[in-house]
């Protein structure tokens, strides 16, 4: 924890009265910051609260409309990425930028190579790499390819590519989303050796277990403005969640009392090579079933096979009934089969298209009359689920790009449920998603359940399964290990239990 004596010294950074607007939005009100060095500042907040706005500041990607920033104490000019890199500004975004061709070596000195005698002193990098990832107290070949690394093993290159530029400010903006919980103690235990060496580190998180293991102070937006700073030890879950959504939320997952009838979808003996292997299972009408286990254990490449979107070299779905001959996507979705991707960005959106282009892709069939889509109707159709699903978005014209993680869920979610599938497959529906957003997306899964509809729920996060399904099939090395039926009476303990069997 922060020292007496570093609370009482000169600021790393201090951002008094921010603003900043875009057209039609005032997306920061006068925000105010101050971070010591060798302090964990957590920067919480609803999606679209302004925190990434409030980064791309700091990053140099966005220019203030107002406001003014001190690095040390002295006023300093952040306009570009290249004066916030040289300000000693480390900025983590949780989509990295690293080069996947080159190795990690050469993303740390990309545009800063070491030069001796007119060439790359490749043995000066690789030593220098080597040093760094020591400091971080990690392994990685300084010759590997990047796309040949994992999550976490990407994550320590961007980290040791920002102190080989000499940051003293590391902001990590959801740096523990993809990563299994071992993976995730071993970023936590790096942040904590780095704020012992002094650095100041600004973590944005949803995961609140996280925040209460490294944070010193929490900092809370909402709706672009600084409603509260406090003291970790001072602030418990309850009161910073209302301090997050602006009123008490008196449960993190909704109760409900299932109504759990015949099977719907069966799938029987699912293989594909190594990843998936004689998966059997059934979903049930008006039931959340949940598959989980540890990243990797081939949860997605089960439903991908469901989906169409991998093709399958054994077993058979049967929905309602009747064999599925599921060759691809449209066969799944034309058989009434929907699925909300991981990747909502990467898979589920097309990001330079409007929201009404996207929730129209799935549904062109319902909207197309004489060969050109009825937008009139397109747009009434859409507009009943921005209603419905409280949508926030200016107009069904914004780009899908700008739409915060939870509103861009919806969108996806809305495709969905026009095409009034039967069967619902939610990979991570929560992920990078603040608490309030999942206390609607768990109500919307929960509806959907009500309606008769089966609902097959993945998820890394144990207490989320725990909190939302009537039942648990946990996955390891591509098969299941273990089911829960009596899932309120299990523990996270007893998930992972079955996830490393």
């Amino acid at each position: 924890m922060v020292s007496s004596s570093t609370a009482a010294a000169v600021p790393l950074l201090e951002m008094q009265e921010i603003e900043k607007s875009f057209p039609g939005v005032q997306a920061l009100k006068g925000v105010g910051l101050s971070l010591a060095p060798g302090e964990v500042l957590a920067l919480l907040g609803e999606n679209g609260a302004g925190k990434s706005t409030l980064i791309k500041i700091l990053g140099g990607a966005h220019t203030p409309t107002k406001g003014t920033l001190l690095v040390n104490g002295r006023d300093t000019n952040l306009s570009t990425p290249s004066m916030s890199q040289a300000a000693g500004i480390g900025i983590i975004y949780q989509e990295f930028n690293l080069v996947p061709h080159l190795t990690a070596r050469e993303n740390i000195f990309l545009g800063r190579e070491k030069i001796k005698g007119g060439f790359v002193d490749l043995s000066e990098e690789r030593r220098q790499t080597l040093e760094l990832f020591e400091r971080l107290g990690t392994e990685i070949d300084p010759d590997e390819r990047c796309a040949n690394l994992t999550v976490a093993q990407q994550q320590v290159v961007e980290i040791a590519k920002a102190l080989s530029q000499h940051a003293r400010l590391l902001v990590m903006d959801e740096p523990s989303a993809s990563l299994t919980p071992q993976e995730v103690a071993r970023l936590l235990a790096i942040v904590r050796d780095l704020r012992a060496e002094g650095l100041g580190i600004i973590y944005i998180s949803h995961r609140l277990e996280e925040i209460y293991q490294i944070a010193d102070r929490i900092m809370v937006l909402r709706d672009g403005e600084h409603v509260g700073t406090r003291v970790t030890a001072d602030l418990n879950r309850e009161g910073l969640i209302e301090l997050m959504v602006g009123r008490k939320l008196e449960k993190e997952f909704p109760t409900r009392t299932p109504t759990i009838g015949a099977e719907r979808l069966v799938v029987s003996g699912l293989g594909r090579g190594s990843s998936v292997k004689d998966v059997s299972f059934a979903v049930k009408a008006g039931e959340i079933l949940a598959l989980t286990g540890l990243v990797g254990a081939g949860r997605t490449e089960t439903v991908r096979l469901i989906f169409g979107a991998d093709r399958r070299e054994t077993g058979s779905i049967v929905l309602d009934g009747k064999v599925l001959k599921i060759r691809s996507p449209r066969d799944a979705i034309r058989a009434g089969i929907g699925l909300l991707t991981e990747d909502r960005k990467g898979q589920g959106l097309v990001l330079m298209q409007s929201v009404r282009e996207n929730f129209g892709l799935p549904n062109l069939a319902q909207f197309t009359r004489g060969g050109f889509v009825n937008q009139q109707l397109e747009r009434e159709k859409f507009g009943n689920y921005v209603d419905t699903l409280r949508i926030k978005i200016p107009h069904q014209d914004e780009l899908a790009k700008n739409l915060s993680g939870g509103n861009q869920q919806k969108v996806v979610l809305a495709k969905w449920l026009q095409q009034n599938c039967e069967v619902i497959i939610f990979d991570e529906p929560t992920r990078g998603i603040d608490v309030g957003t999942k206390y609607e997306i768990y109500l919307l899964i929960q509806e959907l359940a009500a309606q008769g509809k089966a609902i097959l729920m993945i998820s890394s996060e144990l207490p989320e399964v725990l909190g939302m399904a009537d039942r648990v099939l946990v996955m390891h090395e591509g098969r299941i290990t273990g089911e829960v039926t009596d899932v309120k009476s299990a523990s996270q303990e007893d998930l992972m239990n079955l996830a490393v069997a």
